[in-house]
């Protein structure tokens, strides 16, 4: 009896995890048919419009008019770096072409630059390669630590560290901000995501908060 429990329960959790790698892989293929879509049909619409603009600012005659098209000019500039950054959002090419560590840094950079936090970023291992799955998911946790931090902490401060030992890596991610009762909100701020994309990549999550003290979220992982 105990025995058939302990089976259906595997069965059941292979099944879990296969639902959610399916949804995972759907949610990916998405967003690389959305980056494609916006760089194929919509950045080279504005571009087109760009270049009219440009030739109508060049052969205009109308002194009353530049001002307009010197503001609309500069609205689609705007526009086409939005989509950019839309587009490296979904689907970083710097992930695709120099991995998971340099992607990591960018991003912290990123979010650095267009925030009040101060990002601190620290790895004790090269710019090496793992495979695609544990990168794109590596990553992605990144992504959701760091919207959750924005939107909720009210931090000043993130450190991210990347520390491989052996053939163990360890990710810590931790804020200064206000911190939250994690028994208050377990099934909030995309706790439920993080661990799903964790045990995905047969990793272990741990965090850790409390209210004034901050949040400290720690990935641990088996890594070839």
């Amino acid at each position: 009896m105990i025995k058939n429990q302990i089976e259906l329960r595997a069965l059941n959790d292979r099944r879990q995890g296969d639902l959610m790698n399916a949804v995972f892989e759907t949610q990916e293929s998405e967003r690389k048919r959305l980056a494609e879509d916006l760089h194929d049909s919509v950045g080279q619409v504005l571009s087109a419009i760009k270049l009219n603009m440009h030739r109508l600012h060049k052969n205009t005659v109308s002194e009353s008019s530049q001002p307009l098209l010197v503001d609309t000019r500069k609205l689609i500039d705007e526009c086409i770096q939005e989509i950019r950054n839309i587009i490296h959002n979904v689907l970083p090419p710097v992930l695709t072409d120099y991995g998971l560590m340099a992607a990591l840094e960018a991003l912290c950079n990123k979010v650095q630059q267009v925030t009040n936090i101060k990002v601190n970023f620290y790895k004790n291992l090269p710019d090496q390669r793992f495979s695609h799955d544990v990168e794109l998911a590596l990553y992605r946790i990144a992504q959701e630590l760091f919207g959750n931090a924005i939107k909720h902490s009210n931090a000043s401060t993130i450190k991210l560290s990347v520390i491989k030992s052996g053939d163990k890596v360890l990710i810590e991610f931790k804020d200064d901000g206000v911190g939250f009762k994690l028994n208050e909100i377990k099934h909030g701020f995309g706790i439920k995501n993080l661990e799903s994309r964790v045990q995905l990549i047969n990793g272990e999550i741990d965090i850790q908060s409390e209210p004034s003290a901050g949040t400290t979220t720690t990935i641990k992982l088996k890594v070839a």
